[in-house]
């Protein structure tokens, strides 16, 4: 996944960039950037790894020698950005947020006008790259940012600082969002609307799918909107990515939690002693569950925070599943003796999940129902960059239904049956789970549900990775 943020303003936009940035941090584990304009020196640019510090104190220094009216910052997982790109179209710098399915085809034909690339240390193209040199088989900039937006496969949303201002895209389905706030003498593009609510920015608008607009210091102006405008936002966002004072198409994603913990708890029939949310994203959902049913909250799992960030996770999966584990420590006189409800925003691979529920018994809990906020994830997102998976395999729910057919090749009419939560084959992949995960129960989030949840039409949301749907 990822973040980003950009400024235009009159003063120097270097404090509210390095906030503004910084807000993202929970999008993004491995790398973070800020790049910057200033009218008299030009462009500067720094980059630093984020695994093992956070971003403020990585870009300490730079927060007081850099300096410029118009800047943009990156929070990424993956790829070092944002790159500065010197072209036809003058020097500007670009990051990005989405995935890139069909690099190799594009690729292959801007090699074919003698392009060359920088490679990374691991042999692939930086996406962002790619993005840049898709603008830059145009003669126009915004024909170049247009004609990306149309050619990738996936989802692309990005921003661009140039001497002009700060150019924002947002992809053409809409996947992910871009949030404009204005003050006096200043505009903000951002991923995140709550980044610049501290920074004295008020909220303006969000960008439409496939709008394209610039941003300078006294001056918001839409450049571009596709006649034919379609949305296909990631509903996840809601249930886990986003920030919960966030909002997306005037959704509160806190809000949104408390109603799927509500729609979870109407169609629950047991009374446990008491509701846990597994922290952080699984809080809001228990909260919901918890005010529904009339069952006390209870927090006997606390995540400490104090030097356990999100930014720093080993690669290697046995090591991720220890420090997810350490994160999280018990109160055990909230739970030696109690019957519980357990709620967490999903089950992807179901080991932390499992562990976590060892570690609750371990500690004297006497029943864990176990109450995901979302349906079983059943297809690897095609959209966005939520992890490294090479498999679908790696999904708990895809493993299972291997088992219970005795064969990987399963049809894409028996993966329907599995997605159906009224269906045997439903029933039969959740009592599976249920066993192989150590629960006392397991009932996932119906998928109709959840979309009720966020409130707005389902046609606008996507929910791939839940249905296989596009």
């Amino acid at each position: 996944m990822g973040g980003f943020f950009g400024v235009a303003s009159k003063n120097d936009c270097v404090f509210d960039l390095f906030f503004g940035t910084d807000y993202h941090s929970h999008l993004g584990t491995r790398r973070a950037g800020m790049a910057v304009y200033d009218p008299e020196d030009g462009f500067a640019k720094a980059i630093h790894k984020i695994e093992n510090s956070p971003f403020r104190t990585k870009f300490d220094k730079e927060a007081n020698s850099m300096h410029g009216i118009y800047g943009i910052g990156s929070i990424s997982d993956f790829e070092p950005q944002p790159i500065m790109v010197h072209s036809h179209h003058g020097t500007f710098a670009v990051t990005t947020v989405g995935k890139i399915n069909n690099v190799d085809y594009l690729e292959s034909e801007i090699l074919k006008n003698n392009s060359h690339f920088f490679v990374m240390s691991n042999g692939n193209i930086n996406p962002t790259e790619l993005v840049a040199a898709l603008i830059n088989q145009k003669d126009n900039f915004i024909d170049g940012i247009r004609y990306a937006l149309e050619v990738i496969d996936g989802s692309l949303s990005l921003l661009a600082l140039t001497e002009r201002g700060i150019y924002a895209a947002r992809d053409k389905m809409g996947r992910t969002p871009i949030s404009v706030g204005k003050k006096e003498g200043a505009y903000c593009a951002s991923f995140e609307s709550c980044a610049y609510a501290n920074l004295g920015f008020q909220p303006v608008r969000e960008l439409r799918p496939g709008e394209i607009a610039v941003l300078q210091p006294d001056s918001f102006r839409s450049l571009y909107v596709p006649d034919q405008e379609k949305m296909k936002i990631c509903t996840f966002l809601w249930i886990y990515y986003g920030y919960p004072s966030s909002s997306y198409e005037g959704i509160s994603v806190e809000k949104m939690r408390y109603r799927c913990g509500e729609l979870l708890a109407k169609r629950d029939h047991i009374k446990p002693d008491i509701v846990v949310g597994v922290p952080d994203s699984g809080t809001a959902h228990a909260i919901g569950y918890s005010n529904a049913a009339g069952i006390p909250f209870s927090r006997p799992l606390i995540k400490y925070t104090p030097t356990w960030p999100r930014s720093f996770m080993p690669t290697m999966q046995q090591n991720r599943d220890l420090i997810a584990k350490m994160k999280l420590i018990a109160v055990p006189d909230l739970i030696k003796g109690k019957s519980m409800v357990v709620i967490d925003d999903s089950i992807v691979r179901g080991t932390q999940l499992r562990e976590t529920a060892e570690f609750l018994f371990e500690s004297g809990a006497t029943e864990v129902h176990v109450r995901p906020a979302c349906p079983p994830i059943m297809f690897g997102c095609k959209y966005l960059n939520f992890s490294r998976s090479k498999s679908e395999m790696e999904l708990i729910a895809r493993r299972v239904i291997v088992e219970l057919e005795g064969t990987d090749k399963v049809s894409d009419e028996v993966l329907r049956e599995y997605c159906d939560p009224d269906s045997e084959r439903y029933q039969k992949m959740t009592d599976a789970i249920c066993k192989k995960l150590n629960f006392t129960t397991l009932r996932y989030h119906r998928l109709d549900d959840m979309v009720a949840a966020v409130g707005i039409d389902p046609d606008k949301l996507c929910t791939y990775c839940w249905n296989g749907e596009e």
